[in-house]
């Protein structure tokens, strides 16, 4: 049986007629850029997010960058991140002369740990800017914490929620905690467009102009520039694509969520926990499960076996940021952050997409426990 990663075919098989009509709208109109789909996906999102504003940016990662310059970090300045993360969240920080200060990671949740954070800031919070927290995998990081440190310190809260869209923390959405939230449309994402796309979240008036701003070159006025910005503009086909998908997150999230709930009772009753750990979810927190992630012994060699079976997984991630050869200047080295770099042996992501069948979940999980000499 194969049982892919990811299976958007059967997704985009659903929405194929809703998907197509929009596209063809706008290409009638013939208005490409800022027009009235991405208007109406920033207030949807914004609703959706619990913030009061959104703009449209071309990526997750121009989301970040934006976000960044919004919140005035500038070359020099520190910014508090997880070591434990996709390249672009450190990426960013670089990209504008910053430096990554680099905090470890919860051994449960992958996300930052905040007592970690609170001891960096009183330590070394001397020119730091701003911190971003990730919401890894599809769930929350711990914000209170977070937040307490930032406001002791005065210091930015910028959320890297690229990939937990919908997530919540004690009853408030990914996004709408900190004073900036960075998301992903990303095709692999819940809610994922047909290229790259993204969007900033914030409920501050002031930053949601500067945003608008700064990924249109600078300019609040045409062809006149306040500052240097970046050309970053989500544009309306993929604005009307997401807006017809926005319609379907909350039950794609829902059946990720059911998915996930049967690989927990699956890998229970398989017997096979000495040597497999399955995720945990925060108290008060609910994931979305961006990816259904497995602690394994042996990572490498299960992951060839379950090839072999016709089983897609990947890890994420199998380097932390620290050890990535461009950060080398940063003066880190193996060992500083142990907690990311067990992770990062040990994790295997497993499909979890919503159209994934039972029958296919038991092949998965029985695959896994073959390759440890489970019946």
């Amino acid at each position: 049986m194969k049982v892919q990663l990811l299976d958007l075919a059967s997704q985009y098989r659903k929405i194929r007629k809703e998907v197509l009509k929009e596209v063809k709208t706008v290409c009638d109109s013939q208005h490409y850029v800022l027009g009235k789909n991405v208007s109406g996906l920033e207030g949807e999102i914004a609703a959706y997010c619990g913030a009061k504003f959104a703009v449209g940016v071309a990526s997750g990662t121009d989301a970040i960058l934006l976000a960044l310059m919004a919140a005035g970090v500038k070359a020099g300045d520190k910014v508090v991140t997880t070591p434990f993360t996709f390249f672009a969240t450190a990426g960013s920080i670089a990209r504008l002369g910053a430096v990554p200060l680099f905090v470890d990671i919860d051994p449960e949740t992958y996300n930052i740990d905040p007592v970690k954070l609170e001891n960096l800031l009183r330590k070394k919070g001397k020119g730091v800017k701003a911190i971003i927290p990730v919401h890894l995998y599809g769930q929350c990081a711990d914000m209170d914490p977070i937040m307490k440190a930032a406001r002791r310190h005065r210091v930015p809260v910028i959320e890297d929620a690229a990939q937990s869209i919908g997530a919540k923390y004690k009853g408030r959405r990914a996004g709408s905690i900190g004073d900036l939230g960075c998301l992903s449309f990303y095709p692999t994402k819940n809610l994922g467009c047909f290229g790259d796309g993204g969007m900033v979240t914030t409920n501050s008036p002031k930053l949601a102009e500067r945003l608008k701003m700064l990924r249109v070159h600078g300019s609040r006025v045409r062809y006149y520039h306040d500052e240097v910005g970046l050309n970053s503009r989500l544009d309306e086909l993929q604005a009307a694509i997401l807006r017809v998908k926005l319609k379907y997150l909350d039950a794609w999230a829902a059946g990720r969520e059911k998915n996930a709930g049967r690989y927990d009772s699956l890998f229970k009753r398989a017997n096979i926990g000495g040597v497999l750990s399955i995720p945990r979810i925060q108290d008060g927190n609910r994931s979305v499960y961006n990816q259904y992630v497995i602690r394994v012994e042996k990572r490498d060699a299960l992951r060839g076996h379950l090839t072999g079976l016709g089983v897609g997984s990947e890890v994420y991630y199998p380097l932390p940021l620290h050890m990535q050869k461009c950060f080398k200047g940063l003066g880190y080295k193996k060992g500083d952050f142990p907690v990311s770099e067990a992770a990062a042996r040990e994790v295997l992501a497993l499909p979890i997409y919503p159209e994934l069948t039972s029958t296919q979940q038991k092949h998965v999980v029985l695959s896994i426990a073959g390759f440890y000499g489970k019946p």
